[in-house]
């Protein structure tokens, strides 16, 4: 055990000045002979607490015969953190050491190292100790005999480590070492923490002197010594940088510590390469990384960073996001959270509509009933598809008010529990990705949904692609938004087919697809109403949803059930499943009888209404009302069947009005719409159709309830384009165009009410006359121009030099046809002066 009767300097034991008399005392509460800072301070050994040097001037001044020694690996590394911290926390480092050391555990002290490595009992005098805490060592100055060299205890210290190793119990993997400071070491306490590069600078020992730059050999022999070395970069030959430096990467932390306060201040002579005057070495730590690497990286790669960006974004989302979307998907279509399926609810709600309502009937229903009798064929066939396994469509075509939807989700799928009906009026009528994609989201109960999203990532994206050249794909189209909502559904859709199998079903061997196809009734209902409305506009959305319903349907996942108004359904539906015959039933307007039936029940259930609640004075107009349904069967046979304008009637006649004038008061309604949105219409709305082709179509109907497709198409009127007029026509409901074998064949009123509502609008002479105008003037300007093309033709064939006798027909048949365009020409004249005089006469 080393003390200071035992240190002794040439045989005699020799005190500290009395200068240190006061730091002799100093010992931080740490006990000895073990001690938890690994250096045990003695009465005889000064202790410096401040990382700053002597007297906080930065250096360790050692006098004649004195030198300096550096231990590291005494103190941890990893507690370089501590020196951000106030001064006391570094203090308190020793003290911490001190109750996690054991006496079980060897410890590392420097100055046992040094008493138990002086066998020889070299004269030897400790003078004090400089803790290193943010470099995990410290620096050790003794005093020591003339004859004995520095070199020479630095070697015998070093050997001893050597077959002696000191491992502390913080790194049982790395021992203490030693190493004799050559140079003039700067013990600073700026929070500068350690790195495994040194930045080794060439300095000049006096001001005005020359330094010279060592090369990487001589770098190399000075300090390889203390630890292996990775790399040694030079400065740059075009660098006007100064001093003149070099960068040393050592392998790991602690050689780089060693040799930095061992080199530190080191004066290469100018036999070892230093110049004439010699070179000082000037040591710091060099952080390899920046302090803001990452953040000058991702900003100086936009191209890489910016699309990383995106696909973890998208992965956060399908991560996150996806299994709560397809959870309210599934909410959405099972109804888990409607209130009104709930049991106890629907109790309450009936005795309350009970005694609010006094037992009133529901007219509605009491009146649909006779329709649902009427068409029990097509109820019942639609229930049978859906208890096969055929993977096809199924739809359900017929004009609007026919009661489609009526007859699909409150007859044939009145008991099916699991349907999802997507309404794709809202979706196509939407102006902009954003609402088309909410209005998706809200029919399939996708939720939640950013469609705000979509633009801003869209402007990111242009600004990103403005900045970098390329385009990042951060922003997804409406197609990929559009595909990801149905993907979701998909998914739900499937789960909820699948939740009501169980293991110990007699076929629960099957897989998935194969349960599915073998039990189509456990497959949800997907019913999409309005499909192909306004479909000139805009097809995405129908052909996104066309492909969707193809794969579910060949994939057994759910029937799917379209409801449409447009008889050319087949075009679109055929590209997503072209192989497949599909399932059809197509609703016509009721039959006379239905349709008297139809009425007489709403008038009924609000007869007997009226019998129990009513006044005495609504009872006599009973009779009156029974009187005027002599008059129904006339009223029914110029509404047709058409359910929409029955229940007007029916509405109407409950209200107090006869059936005649209730009837007149449609076909003026209806005549008034037809005038709107047929026949006034200016230049700049977007119809493909004039005023004057829809007034043919009105004039001729008026006249005969059908006309042949093809005898319309042959009209002056409808010679150019004339296939997509009356298609745009008919799109419209001012016609329907009814097909033969694929083929159009005739062509009826949209509506069984439009037919007496043509008759009253040609009954108008002003606006017959003001209409027929119109086709004058445009056969005229058609005929002036077949006259003018004859013309030209005729002044070519004049100017021949000779007239062969080969162009005499041709100028017969131009003369010919030039005269029946003029007999035209004039015969249109004298009508239209007789259209203008009633113009002119009447209002």
């Amino acid at each position: 055990m080393l003390n200071p009767h035992r240190l002794r300097l040439h045989g005699r034991p020799v005190a500290l000045p009395g200068r240190h008399a006061s730091l002799n005392q100093a010992w931080l509460g740490i006990r000895s002979p073990q001690w938890g800072s690994s250096i045990r301070y003695r009465p005889g050994i000064r202790n410096v607490a401040s990382e700053a040097g002597e007297n906080d001037t930065g250096h360790i001044n050692p006098a004649e015969n004195e030198n300096i020694l550096f231990f590291d690996n005494v103190f941890p590394l990893r507690l370089q953190w501590l020196s951000r911290l106030p001064f006391q926390a570094e203090a308190a480092i020793p003290r911490l050491l001190k109750h996690l050391n054991t006496t079980s555990i060897p410890n590392v002290d420097p100055l046992k190292a040094i008493e138990q490595s002086n066998v020889d009992k070299t004269p030897l005098k400790v003078m004090e100790v400089l803790p290193r805490l943010k470099e995990g060592g410290a620096f050790v100055k003794f005093q020591h005999d003339p004859s004995v060299s520095a070199e020479t205890i630095a070697e015998n210290l070093k050997e001893y480590l050597k077959g002696h190793p000191m491992k502390p119990w913080w790194n049982p993997f790395q021992s203490m070492r030693t190493n004799l400071v050559r140079g003039r070491p700067w013990v600073e306490d700026l929070y500068r923490l350690p790195s495994s590069r040194l930045k080794v600078e060439f300095l000049p020992p006096k001001p005005g002197q020359e330094a010279a730059e060592l090369s990487q050999e001589q770098l190399y022999s000075y300090f390889r010594p203390y630890g292996k070395l990775s790399d040694i970069i030079p400065q740059p030959p075009d660098s006007k940088v100064l001093p003149k430096y070099a960068l040393l990467d050592f392998a790991q932390v602690k050689p780089s510590v060693m040799a930095k306060n061992c080199m530190h201040g080191y004066i290469v002579p100018e036999s070892a390469g230093g110049g004439k005057s010699g070179t000082v070495l000037r040591l710091t730590y060099e952080q390899k990384r920046k302090a803001h690497w990452l953040r000058d990286w991702l900003t100086s790669h936009p191209r890489i960073v910016i699309p990383i960006l995106g696909a973890l974004a998208a992965a956060f989302t399908v991560a996150v996001f996806d299994p709560i979307r397809t959870f309210f998907v599934k909410a959405h279509i099972t109804r888990a959270f409607h209130i009104a399926d709930n049991r106890v609810y629907r109790w309450f709600r009936a005795q309350a509509t009970d005694w609010l309502s006094f037992h009133r009937r529901k007219e509605d229903e009491e009146g649909m009933q006779a329709v649902w009798d009427d068409r029990k064929e097509n109820i019942q066939q639609l229930q049978t598809w859906l208890m096969e396994t055929a993977d096809t469509f199924i739809i359900v075509q017929g004009p609007r008010g026919s009661g489609k939807k009526e007859l699909v989700l409150n007859q044939a799928l009145k008991d099916k529990k699991n349907k999802l009906v997507i309404d794709c009026k809202p979706i196509q009528e939407a102006r902009g990705d954003g609402p088309t994609i909410a209005a998706t989201a809200k029919q399939v109960g996708y939720r939640p949904v950013f469609s705000w999203m979509n633009s801003f990532s869209g402007m990111i994206d242009m600004a990103a692609a403005g900045a970098t050249g390329v385009k990042t794909g951060f922003s997804e189209t409406l197609d990929s938004q559009l595909q990801k909502i149905l993907n979701n559904t998909g998914t739900a859709l499937k789960e909820i087919a699948l939740d009501c199998r169980k293991k110990g079903d007699k076929d629960s061997q099957l897989g998935d697809d194969e349960y599915l196809e073998a039990h189509p009734e456990k497959r949800p209902v997907i019913v999409i109403d309005n499909f192909l409305h306004k479909a000139q506009e805009n097809s995405l959305v129908y052909d996104k949803i066309a492909d969707w319903a193809a794969a579910l349907t060949t994939s057994n996942i759910a029937h799917v059930i379209f409801l449409t108004t447009d008889v050319s359904f087949t075009k679109s539906l055929s590209k997503a499943l072209p192989d497949r015959v599909f399932r059809q039933i197509s609703l016509s307007d009721c039959s006379p009888e239905v349709a008297k039936r139809f009425v007489i029940t709403h008038l009924d259930a609000d007869v007997e209404d009226d019998g129990e609640h009513a006044d005495h004075e609504k009872k006599l107009t009973h009779p009156v009302r029974k009187k005027d349904l002599q008059e129904l069967d006339t009223c029914i046979s110029y509404l047709g069947g058409r359910l929409t304008d029955l229940e007007f009637l029916a509405r109407r006649i409950k209200t107090g009005e006869t059936p005649t004038k209730a009837v007149n008061e449609i076909i003026e309604q209806s005549a008034s719409e037809i005038l709107k949105m047929y026949l006034f219409v200016g230049d700049d709305n977007g119809r493909k159709w004039t005023p004057e082709q829809a007034w043919l179509l009105v004039k001729q109907l008026a006249e005969k309830e059908t006309l042949r497709y093809n005898e319309v198409l042959l009209s002056d009127t409808y010679k150019s384009g004339g296939d997509d007029v009356l298609h745009a026509l008919e799109q419209a409901e001012l016609i329907s165009i009814v097909a033969a074998n694929g083929r159009p064949q005739a062509i009826k009123p949209g509506r069984p009410v439009y037919q007496p509502a043509f008759k009253l609008l040609t009954e108008d002479r002003v606006l017959r006359s003001r209409l027929d105008l119109a086709i004058l003037t445009e056969q005229t300007k058609i005929e002036n121009a077949t006259i003018d093309k004859c013309e030209n033709e005729l002044r070519l064939l004049a100017e021949l030099p000779k007239q062969p006798a080969e162009v005499t027909s041709r100028v017969k048949y131009l003369l010919d046809k030039l005269a029946a365009s003029q007999a035209k020409v004039e015969a249109y004249d004298a009508e239209s002066g007789k259209l203008k005089k009633v113009l002119k006469e009447e209002y």
